[in-house]
């Protein structure tokens, strides 16, 4: 019986000393489980995801461009209707181009011209009773309305009116258009503002001058005696027209351009010498200076007489422009007459002397007479 009890407690000895072997260090290196190290990593990833702060999961690129190719829409041309014709018109007119006057050309002042426009009837109607009217601008003393005749459509027709220029220096346009018999005024293609057409004219007043003097030989002399040949002598008893250049006149000069007309020697003799016909220009003047020669020993003589200018238009009579009584006193007057009444007319001018009294050393001169612009 002892026996056994010692048995029991030798193998539970041995039992101890078998496990207190296992957990004894060992200078051999231990073989590694192949899946030891993925579980050890496994476990790492657990125990992140357990803890408190959250895990911020990163953004992937997104995937790389593919060279998928694009298909486009495919468009689709609407079909256009066809454009619709042109609507017939009936009172259409067409400016073609100015006959006459082209534009700018310049006028003297109050000169008549006839302006001539070419104008299609570019309508569908037959223009009948149709009449070419003044519409703005300067009228020119134009007619209106004047009658057309009739013109077909397609056909050209010249349409013309008489104007007269202006009195004053300047440029001007007067505006014309075509109307119809109910009083409507037809468009006119390549018109001004496709309504009208127009006459542009300019005014100038350029003097070209009359200078007296040197036409006196051109003029027609006349006395109470009858006709007298220009040149003289002085001596001659029906009166005489001739050049007194270099001679002293009253005052004490001798001026140049010194025309002298002699009465006839009778009481209340005259003289006067019509001159070629000229056109006044707007702006011109008269002027010259009157008086007598003076004796030979430079004293002034008896001279008394009516200095004066006056003019014939057409077949018209003689009117007075203006009048002055002299005496020889030693003083020349100088004389200023404006024409601005005679601008646009073509008159003949008449210097007359008419004795006051005994014509006896009547010697009256013009010195320098002329029509000129100021």
């Amino acid at each position: 019986m002892f026996k056994s009890v010692r048995i029991v407690p030798t193998f539970i000895l041995l039992f101890v000393f078998i496990l207190s072997s296992c957990n004894l260090p060992s200078s051999a290196q231990a073989t590694e489980e192949p899946n030891a190290v993925f579980t050890q990593a496994a476990l790492t990833v657990q125990a992140q995801l357990s803890e408190a702060t959250p895990f911020n999961t990163p953004t992937l690129p997104p995937p790389a461009p593919t060279n998928t190719a694009i298909t486009l829409p495919t468009t689709v041309l609407a079909t256009l209707p066809p454009a619709a014709s042109a609507t017939p018109v009936c009172d259409q007119a067409q400016f073609i181009k100015d006959v006459t006057i082209p534009d700018g050309t310049t006028f003297l002042p109050n000169e008549t011209f006839v302006k001539t426009w070419r104008l299609r009837n570019a309508g569908n109607c037959t223009w009948s009773g149709y009449t070419l009217v003044f519409d703005s601008g300067e009228s020119m003393n134009g007619t209106s309305p004047i009658a057309i005749g009739t013109v077909s459509p397609g056909q050209e027709v010249d349409l013309s009116v008489t104007l007269t220029a202006p009195a004053t220096n300047g440029s001007y346009r007067s505006y014309w258009r075509i109307r119809n018999p109910s009083g409507v005024l037809l468009p006119v293609l390549n018109g001004n503002q496709g309504q009208s057409f127009f006459a542009d004219i300019k005014v100038g007043a350029s003097s070209s001058g009359y200078d007296f003097y040197t036409r006196a030989a051109s003029a027609v002399w006349i006395s109470s005696a009858g006709s007298l040949t220009f040149g003289g002598p002085d001596s001659d008893a029906d009166g005489f027209a001739m050049y007194k250049d270099g001679q002293k006149v009253e005052g004490g000069s001798t001026p140049s351009k010194v025309l002298e007309t002699h009465p006839q020697f009778v009481d209340d003799g005259v003289i006067s010498g019509r001159f070629p016909a000229y056109n006044v220009v707007t702006g011109e003047h008269f002027t010259a200076q009157i008086g007598f020669l003076a004796k030979a020993d430079g004293t002034c003589g008896a001279g008394n007489a009516k200095f004066q200018l006056n003019y014939k238009e057409g077949g018209g009579s003689v009117t007075p422009l203006n009048s002055w009584t002299e005496t020889c006193d030693g003083t020349l007057k100088s004389v200023d007459v404006d024409l601005t009444s005679l601008a646009g007319k073509n008159v003949e001018f008449i210097l007359a002397i008419l004795a006051n009294g005994p014509s006896t050393q009547d010697w009256a001169i013009w010195i320098r007479p002329q029509i000129a612009i100021p």
